[in-house]
């Protein structure tokens, strides 16, 4: 199997998901503890969320493994993308709650996470970078949507309970304001989710990296409470939820795409 699916589209609009994968290979496993195992700190079914965005005519990007192995939204050197604040690394050895992930003394050490980077990180990576050259070379502009999810609340990493909708352009840099307006407005009209722009999650490595509004390719990552499409306790899919959201991530998507065009 590949390490991750591409679909590739026709409309300025690639969707990346980089932390859908719910994989880890047998020899990595094999050092984890077992409830690191179940993977708990996924985005949960966003593939499955953003499935309507290929009938919108978006290539839409999803790994095969989990964050566990690699996070696909970390830098590759590892330098953090909130000095100061709890986050999470680029070979995770703790969960969103804290707990350790592999058995003692079994943690990746350097050469381990620079194998890993080569192996599970650089592939996903090209893809997406070639997948935006595709598009780009196309249309004058193109718009990168992250697609992320994660529990409401995780106290180790923000205080209380998260908005529902969680924009963010880094601070305006990764995205054009005539785009990030366009989907603020969306985001304004509709009165049925919580939501902030450039607040806790204003974007992350493949934001920050890829988003390059002057030279026509504007990044947002929108990072969902999971509450919205799904049980947070049981990680299942509630079909009610998620079809109200999709209709919101509907119309966010179309504003981008006008914006773009």
């Amino acid at each position: 199997m590949a390490d991750f699916t591409l679909l590739t589209g026709s409309a300025p609009l690639l969707v990346s998901l980089p932390h859908d994968g719910v994989e880890i290979p047998v020899e990595i496993a094999e050092s984890m503890r077992p409830e690191a195992i179940r993977v708990p700190d996924t985005d949960w079914h966003v593939a499955r969320l953003y499935e309507f965005a290929h009938g919108l005519g978006a290539s839409v990007l999803v790994p095969r493994w989990s964050r566990y192995v690699i996070d696909l939204n970390r830098p590759p050197d590892g330098a953090p993308l909130y000095p100061g604040k709890a986050e999470t690394s680029l070979c995770p050895t703790q969960s969103f709650a804290g707990g350790p992930l592999y058995k003692a003394g079994a943690e990746p050490d350097a050469a381990e996470i620079a194998a890993r980077r080569q192996r599970y990180w650089q592939p996903y990576h090209d893809a997406l970078s070639a997948e935006l050259d595709r598009l780009h070379s196309r249309y004058p502009r193109v718009l990168l949507w992250e697609g992320h999810s994660i529990r409401s609340r995780v106290p180790r990493l923000f205080d209380g309970v998260l908005p529902d909708l969680n924009l963010g352009s880094a601070d305006g840099l990764s995205c054009g304001m005539r785009v990030q307006g366009a989907i603020a407005r969306v985001l304004a009209a509709q009165g049925t989710y919580s939501f902030v722009i450039n607040g806790r999650f204003k974007g992350g490595y493949i934001t920050r990296h890829y988003g390059q509004p002057d030279q026509g390719v504007h990044a947002l990552q929108l990072e969902l409470a999971q509450h919205t499409y799904m049980d947070e306790d049981t990680f299942v899919w509630n079909a009610a939820r998620a079809a109200r959201l999709q209709a919101v991530l509907g119309a966010l998507l179309d504003a981008g795409l006008a914006a773009v065009q």
